[in-house]
């Protein structure tokens, strides 16, 4: 078989899927497993949502509504804006990708930080599209270095506030001064998956510089209910942006991009208020405790506005990796991410929490690290 398929194409490193926690306990021999290393909501999805779902599926035969009427509205009346302002995605990185394909052409620029999220540029190259990375410095967007590397072939600026993996954010008054220093031309994207988390009054006021673009670039928000929400299973994420900016991507969308059950949890999980703020406080008060036990062992914890953060152990952190999986606890080693000292740790339920801590104890304690 011969295929012709572009360089851009051919140079793409798939994006690699952890296996499934069932075939990781059949090989490693062991039971009860936890996984402390996605980012998922510990806690699950609304009761409300899991009652929703059950009760259309029956409707599986029916398209879903490719507009998400019901979610859009209910999503614009929450978040303050007009459905005009919202577009619906199958998660947020879906949202990711029809900005690249609604702005992006071979040979145009769009920057990203490292470490930061892999499918901004993973889409990037799918279009022939030249990705600038500008490194993270002290673990927070550059953004002096960012705007000095804006050209006049730069159309997209992707920056997740707050960030992953280091769960830092940035300032409202720095955010300002940056879109003062860029040309209006380009389009800034703030992936939020995790501003939920974030105390209100340290959040970028999104709705004001989408609605007075005057002298600014364009800024597009990227919401999820991956995370807050406990729906990662479902792939439901939202854009907020100028209206201008939405209609554009409503052209490149494929219909009934969201499938039935999605757009139902959603809208069930958004009438839980009771349970979204059961996440947020269990979250905060997790990351409390662990902090502290963490640091009476000597390891270093790095402060984050997410529901997970880095912890530096001061040794080969893939070893302790392999060590804690053997325990049944599975944790993200950041070698990958330029790291190779340090893990990224999800907070869980306190009980989960509590065999981390464990297990975590054990393995240190096994490797000599402490």
């Amino acid at each position: 078989m011969k295929l012709n398929i572009s360089n851009h194409i051919k140079e793409i490193v798939p994006y690699p899927p952890g296996k499934p926690l069932e075939e990781l306990e059949r090989e490693l021999g062991i039971t009860g497993s936890i996984k402390l290393a996605s980012n998922e909501n510990p806690w699950g999805p609304s009761p409300k949502a899991v009652d929703a779902i059950g009760n259309h599926l029956t409707n599986l035969h029916r398209y879903p509504d490719g507009s998400g009427h019901y979610l859009t509205n209910m999503l614009a009346k929450k978040m303050g804006v007009s459905s005009e302002e919202i577009v619906l995605g199958n998660g947020s990185n879906e949202i990711i990708e029809f900005l690249v394909k609604a702005f992006i052409r071979s040979g145009d620029e769009v920057i990203t930080s490292h470490p930061s999220f892999l499918m901004y540029q993973k889409f990037v190259q799918i279009r022939g599209g030249e990705n600038i990375v500008i490194p993270l410095r002290e673990m927070t967007h550059d953004l002096d270095a960012i705007q000095k590397a804006v050209t006049n072939r730069t159309r997209l600026i992707f920056l997740d506030n707050p960030n992953n993996p280091c769960g830092t954010v940035i300032s409202r008054q720095d955010f300002n001064s940056f879109l003062a220093a860029l040309p209006e031309e380009v389009v800034v994207v703030l992936d939020e998956a995790y501003v939920d988390f974030l105390p209100e009054d340290e959040r970028i006021d999104i709705l004001s510089l989408i609605r007075i673009p005057e002298n600014i670039p364009a800024v597009v928000s990227l919401r999820t209910f991956s995370k807050a929400y406990g729906l990662a299973g479902l792939r439901v994420g939202f854009g907020i942006m100028h209206p201008e900016i939405a209609q554009i991507l409503h052209r490149v969308r494929q219909p009934f991009n969201i499938n039935l059950l999605g757009q139902i949890g959603a809208l069930a999980a958004l009438t839980d208020e009771e349970h979204y703020l059961k996440t947020i406080q269990g979250t905060l008060d997790g990351k409390e405790w662990l902090t502290r036990k963490i640091d009476e062992l000597g390891c270093k914890v790095f402060r984050s506005y997410a529901n997970f953060f880095l912890i530096d152990i001061f040794n080969d952190a893939t070893k302790l990796y392999e060590a804690m999986l053997r325990q049944g606890v599975i944790v993200r080693a950041m070698k990958a991410y330029g790291f190779p000292n340090y893990i990224r740790l999800t907070v869980g339920t306190h009980e989960e929490n509590e065999r981390f801590m464990k297990a975590f104890e054990i393995c240190l304690r096994e490797l000599n690290y402490v």
